[in-house]
């Protein structure tokens, strides 16, 4: 061979070397790994965890070359090192599918303590593999009855014989205690532990946690929830000491408004069990039983949700929950056993935390005391560091808002005394914060206090307490009223997810009222991360539902009376079918279907030839109501009729989702036939209303629920629109039809309507509260007025989330995220700008990842952008005509026609432009 040939051989083959080289590289590069894993409902790493049978979600990293998922793989492991190639629970081995979200376990059975370990990797469009995730973990906590070995234990605080303020009896908190003594160093600790009441634990002087109030609310004759805590780095080797202060809560407090529900109520206990396990790999248990001791004389002398906290400090005992404490003094406890028929079970989502810290802005003096304004209307206690003298009381009130001459309004809080008393054991600054109660307020009035002392806003700190949740979205825009609404659509929220979804936080009252859930429940899905506190409390619905298949007013039922409201009990069908839109997670509508159906079922028993018989609250707190009545002229049997129509075509959707068609045909049917009688009932052929009064709501409601027949469905309209108006372009609207209000204008394109109505300023309007100072959602539309002072009823909570519901619109098409298909698997972008706005941007955390738009309007041109998760896709409406964009990759022209350009969008980050 030749010189050249020789050099031609070795140049071809170090290129191909370097070929080669080029594709093993290439074909070993794998693509980021995927994050945010998590379990269920939302949960990550958690301990003590309620469910055996999990399902995985994780997202895609919004990186260049992954835009979808062609497959997955899971595996899951009782020990990380097993991970991931020798799971010894479940390998899912490869599954060819875009599933990210919601795939269900299928490895081996799960137990009780059981610490589980679990991964996932990805591959791309392109079949390119991904790394494999992070290790995640959960832990599961004490699924059954029988896994407990501790007996409830308290003392006799019936027979101390104190009452309330409404004749109530009162049980003093509690302060329990145990002494134990290790001989082996711990390897690791575990404390199971649950109240009939709430309580607050700590062990060698320690807190165990931070949680407020556990473990919180739920149909105590059903189900008591139990909390696990990780207690290894304050466990010792040698005596230890655990204490537990234990108090009403919810479970032994007055609840409700009929005395002789309250009057004799069961006395609290706590049921605690710390499992050890030491370094030598021995076991040990301490459990809650007779051998406890307690007493009574501690500083929380009384303490109850509506009345408020009393502390004594001269009656603090230094270190009793520590070794050194003599308990020699105190009592012996009474125990009891564990019984069968009411569940034990992990809690099923986020327990009520401290969040926001909220600052005085404004002192005020008044007539001898002191009031301090934090300026936003709140949920929680009051943090204070106050000088004091020895053996002076502090007095502590709340209010929500000022009378017009500056005294304190606290007429709403009705029954409630609201209100806190610490007594000083010296003399300086004390700093205290009610641990067992909570109020809803802005203002805080204090007298007692050193008055040789000038005040300073350090006395007054606000705690917000909510459940512990994180923010889900935002929405903001170029109104500044527009902001506020949202900032009160937001803070109403924050008061009144306080374990469960309640009415209002401040008045003897804060229960779990199902309307208001009902109208809400798809805005808060916007806001936080609340799936989890939803479907824990739709469990509570389901054991509160009566035999007959109806559901009460309030859940938990602490009224007991057996009444029933249409459109309030309909949240059994509407929350969890909204829930699925917005996370695509069929769980939620397969533990929740027979529910539905038991409630179709008492809709048509309520009912004679498909026209509903149903009361009772119909569309409350309708402004201008004509007979002067709470609950509006809009009548029962339209609203009863109208949510029987929707509950059937909901669950007939469902069946239909889970795969039932004999079930879907079913309902289906029913819907059709009870649309056929509304229709026919109460509404002419020119669509009109016969045999009701007109309303807003009436035709809200036919044309909502698309219970009329096309014939009828014009004419509605155009009486809708002129009822509106006859009422100068304002709303008359209350708690059932609001919600509607703005889909209804939406879908009939009269969003230049909706427009007006949103950013009307006087009453009855969303701006209207706002204008008076609100800075949370009003119980009604004119709870105070400047010029009028307060409304004259009593029934006046300034801090009631149900007209917030206009937030899902607020999102939707002004902020322009919506989920096109369920758990935002296709996304709709299309915003609908309108004067008096010029830009508007929400963002929102999806199931697959964040997805945001942001518009602005510069002179005659529209600028959108937007960013789309991975794993899903958009279609993007973009408004006004030649419409452009930066570039082409990853978008497809549907159509471009009118003042409308329709594209189909892939995952990304993209700008469009248009002419207005």
């Amino acid at each position: 061979m030749n010189t050249k040939s020789k050099q031609k051989t070795i140049l071809l083959t170090l290129l191909s070397v370097v070929f080669f080289s080029f594709i093993s590289c290439k074909e070993k590069t794998t693509l980021e790994k995927p994050k945010d894993l998590t379990i269920s409902e939302g949960f990550k790493n958690p301990l003590g965890f309620y469910d055996a049978t999990p399902t995985f979600s994780w997202k895609l990293p919004a990186t260049e070359g992954v835009k979808h998922q062609s497959a997955y793989q899971i595996v899951v492991a009782s020990s990380k090192d097993l991970l991931p190639n020798n799971a010894d629970l479940w390998d899912s081995e490869k599954q060819n599918t875009d599933q990210s979200v919601w795939v269900k376990y299928e490895g081996k059975p799960l137990e009780s303590r059981q610490k589980v370990y679990w991964q996932v990797k990805y591959w791309n469009q392109d079949e390119a593999p991904s790394e494999w995730s992070a290790i995640n973990h959960f832990e599961l906590g004490l699924l059954s009855n029988d896994d407990w070995k501790a007996q409830w234990i308290g003392l006799d605080t019936k027979a101390e014989g104190i009452l309330g303020s409404q004749d109530n009896i009162i049980h003093r908190p509690q302060y329990l205690r145990k002494g134990f003594e290790l001989s082996n160093d711990v390897e690791s600790a575990r404390l199971y532990i649950t109240a009939k009441g709430v309580f607050d634990v700590a062990i060698n002087g320690e807190d165990v946690s931070d949680d407020v109030m556990p473990p919180g609310y739920t149909p105590y004759k059903e189900r008591i929830e139990t909390i696990t805590y990780n207690v290894t780095s304050v466990i010792e080797s040698g005596q230890n000491t655990i204490g537990v202060e234990l108090a009403s809560g919810w479970h032994s407090s007055r609840l409700g408004w009929k005395k002789a529900l309250w009057v004799d109520t069961e006395t609290p206990k706590v049921l605690c069990q710390l499992e050890l396990t030491m370094k030598d790999g021995t076991k040990e248990i301490i459990v809650s039983d007779n051998s406890w001791k307690g007493t009574t004389n501690g500083p929380i002398r009384l303490s109850e949700i509506y009345d408020g906290e009393t502390y004594d400090a001269n009656l603090e005992m230094e270190g009793w929950t520590t070794n050194n404490f003599s308990d020699k003094d105190w009592s012996s406890v009474n125990s009891f056993p564990i019984t069968n028929n009411i569940r034990l079970e992990p809690k099923r989502h986020t327990k009520v935390k401290s969040k926001i810290e909220l600052a005085t802005q404004e002192i005020i003096q008044k007539d001898g005391t002191i009031i301090f304004d934090l300026k936003q209307n709140m949920v929680g206690v009051p943090l204070l560091k106050v000088p004091m003298k020895k053996g002076e009381t502090l007095k502590v009130r709340f209010a929500e808002m000022l009378s017009p001459d500056g005294a304190f309004y606290t007429k709403n809080y009705r029954s409630a005394l609201s209100t806190n008393y610490y007594t000083a054991s010296q003399d300086g600054v004390i700093e205290w914060m009610p641990k067992f109660t909570f109020h809803g307020f802005r203002y805080v009035e204090l007298s007692g206090f050193d008055t040789t002392v000038e005040p300073t806003n350090d006395w007054v700190t606000g705690i917000v307490q909510y459940s512990d949740f994180d923010e889900n979205g935002t929405f903001t825009s170029s109104h500044e009223k527009l902001n506020q609404l949202q900032s009160n659509i937001v803070w109403g929220m924050r008061g009144n997810f306080f374990d469960i979804p309640t009415d209002c936080p401040q008045r003897d009252e804060r229960m779990g009222w199902t309307g208001d859930a009902q109208v809400f429940g798809p805005t808060s899905m916007f806001n936080a991360d609340v799936y989890k506190f939803w479907a824990s409390w739709l469990q509570s619905v389901r054991e509160s539902q009566f035999e007959n298949g109806a559901i009460p007013w309030v859940v938990p039922d602490v009224l007991f009376d057996g009444k029933v409201s249409a459109g309030w009990g309909d949240v059994c069908t509407i929350i969890p079918y909204k829930i699925y839109q917005r996370t695509g997670d069929v769980k939620i509508l397969e533990d929740n279907f027979e529910m539905m159906k038991a409630w179709v079922a008492y809709h048509q028993e309520s009912s004679e030839n498909l026209i509903s018989k149903m009361g009772f609250f119909a569309d409350w707190l309708q402004p201008y109501p004509e007979n002067g009545d709470n609950k509006g002229d809009t009548k029962l049997n339209v609203i009863g009729t109208a949510f029987f129509a929707q509950s059937a075509h909901i669950t007939a959707k469902t069946a239909k989702i889970l795969g039932n068609n004999d079930d879907y045909n079913t309902y289906y049917k029913l819907y059709k036939s009870v649309s056929e009688q509304f229709s026919n009932q109460f509404f002419n052929t020119d669509g009109t209303i016969k045999n009701a009064t007109e309303t807003q709501t009436s035709y809200l409601l036919a044309l909502a629920f698309k219970l009329l027949p096309e014939e009828k469905h014009e004419g509605a309209k155009q009486n809708l629109l002129k009822k509106i108006a006859e009422a100068d372009n304002h709303l008359r609207t209350g708690f059932l039809g609001t919600p509607l209000l703005s889909q209804v204008l939406d879908e009939t394109g009269e969003i230049d309507l909706m427009y007006k109505l949103l950013f009307n300023e006087t009453y009855p309007s969303w701006f209207y509260s706002i204008n008076q100072g609100a800075s949370t959602i009003w119980e009604r539309w004119n709870s105070y007025s400047k010029v009028e002072g307060f409304n004259p009823q009593n029934m006046n909570s300034l801090n009631h989330y149900a007209y917030g519901a206009i937030g899902e619109w607020m999102y939707e098409r002004i902020g322009a995220i919506a989920p096109l298909e369920a758990g935002y698997k296709v996304i709709r972008i299309a915003p609908e700008p309108r004067q008096p706005l010029s830009s508007a941007s929400a963002s929102l955390n999806t199931p697959y990842g964040e997805a945001s738009s942001s518009w602005e309007i510069n002179g005659d041109e529209f600028q959108l952008e937007i960013m789309i998760p991975p794993n899903t896709t958009a279609q993007v409406i973009l408004p006004g005509t030649t419409g452009s964009f930066d570039g082409t990759d990853g978008i497809e022209t549907i159509s471009n026609q009118g003042n409308k350009n329709e594209f189909l969008v892939q995952p990304g980050h993209y700008k469009f432009v248009s002419k207005l």
